[in-house]
């Protein structure tokens, strides 16, 4: 059974909105769009919550084994999205929103559930003679829940632009500064206050093999 498929007819059957059956079973709107479309599992209360007020009648194994299932498929996968869609994440309230990401992607460290990846674009992050080098075309994973500090890598919105921008976070008492880590980059380290606003911290980075 797709149990998540079952839940959406149910919840349509109903009359009920999105928004509407997720706050009567206690969690938020993407959530459980994610979980009707078998993208993301529930808590066993959640579901049983859900289960009874749908009226959806199944047994506990098929409970179990439908949520366990939906839970183990997309452990560990984020979406990897566009520049203009990372610029815009704070204007939305769940990424999925913004349309459908170019592909699912395992991130390989513990992140949070609005964890993205994005394809670097540009040379202002490479340097190979340092630990963290970024060439055009590599993918980092990127938790907007994440706390920057100073030295963090993080991806940031310019207010005079709607795409995001790549670079190292340094503070310095009340100062803030973007950097590339490329050493020839023009224009280097630039000062941030109110003109720019984090759209997350990049926490690993996607080196296929093949």
């Amino acid at each position: 059974m797709k149990i998540g498929t079952t839940v959406r007819a149910a919840r349509k059957a109903k009359g009920m909105t999105l928004e509407q059956l997720a706050h009567e079973i206690g969690t938020d709107a993407g959530n459980l769009s994610r979980f009707e479309r078998g993208l993301q599992g529930a808590g066993q209360d959640v579901l049983e919550r859900m289960l009874s007020i749908l009226n959806i009648q199944i047994s506990s194994e098929e409970l179990d084994e439908s949520n366990v299932g939906a839970a183990m498929a997309v452990r560990g996968q984020v979406p990897l999205i566009s520049w203009i869609q990372a610029g815009c994440w704070s204007e939305v309230s769940d990424i999925y929103a913004v349309g459908d990401a170019e592909q699912w992607l395992p991130c390989p460290v513990s992140h949070g559930p609005r964890t993205y990846a994005l394809r670097v674009r540009g040379l202002s992050m490479y340097n190979p003679a340092e630990r963290h080098s970024f060439n055009d075309g590599d993918i980092i994973f990127v938790d907007p829940d994440r706390a920057a500090i100073h030295r963090s890598l993080i991806v940031a919105k310019l207010t005079d632009t709607q795409e995001a921008t790549f670079k190292q976070l340094l503070i310095e008492g009340d100062q803030r500064f973007l950097m590339a880590l490329n050493p020839s980059w023009p224009n280097r380290i630039f000062p941030i206050n109110g003109n720019a606003e984090i759209c997350g911290v990049a926490i690993a980075k996607h080196e296929p093999l093949i």
